[in-house]
């Protein structure tokens, strides 16, 4: 039987990191099933949903421990993988954000999701220069889960008001993969060059 965990590092940046990792991982017979991985500034963060045989879980947690102490913050949690009804009828969503930089935009988007239930599977938000002007333009890529007892339109309505109110677009599109609407996002943005 395999286990799931949840492994999180972070540290300055260097070639190698994400080798060293995985190298602790298979030498468990163990397999990344999921993972992002991004350099931030002079520092990386990654992020594994990772399995293993039940019998080499805790040993496996405990050379990712060694890297902790010696290398960079290492943290790992046993994944619970059960899914609750209302999670399972949950409506999938994108959600795009994009306006001139400012303080507060993903606040006020996450303070509503988080109000109505509705759970972030993934976000990824941006600031690039503007073309022409170099303003700070802002962009957010989410998806969603949204419960059964809100209805999309309703999610729509309720985001264009928020950006209405701070200064941005927003723009949500029902079962949609976010691969699907970044690449929309990506064709209708301004060029960068």
């Amino acid at each position: 039987m395999r286990k799931q965990l949840v492994l999180t590092a972070t540290g300055r940046d260097r070639p190698g990191i994400l080798e060293e990792v995985t190298r602790v991982i298979v030498r468990h017979h163990g397999n990344v099933e999921h993972g992002r991985f991004q350099h931030l500034g002079g520092d990386f963060a990654m992020l594994m949903f990772v399995s293993a045989p039940e019998r080499e879980i805790d040993a496996l947690r405990g050379e990712l421990d060694e890297l902790h102490f010696v290398k960079f913050d290492v943290h790992t949690r046993i994944a619970e993988v059960a899914e609750s009804e209302e999670e399972a009828s949950a409506v999938t969503c994108a959600i795009t954000v994009m306006g001139a930089d400012h303080m507060g935009i993903i606040y006020q988007v996450t303070r509503y999701l988080s109000e109505q239930g509705i759970n972030i599977e993934t976000m990824s938000t941006e600031v690039v220069a503007a073309p022409m002007s170099g303003t700070p333009l802002f962009t957010m890529s989410a998806v969603v889960r949204v419960p059964p007892r809100l209805s999309v339109d309703d999610l729509r309505e309720a985001l264009e008001f928020i950006g209405d109110e701070v200064g941005v677009d927003t723009q949500v599109f029902a079962d949609e993969s976010l691969d699907a609407v970044l690449s929309a996002a990506v064709s209708d943005a301004p060029s960068l060059s």
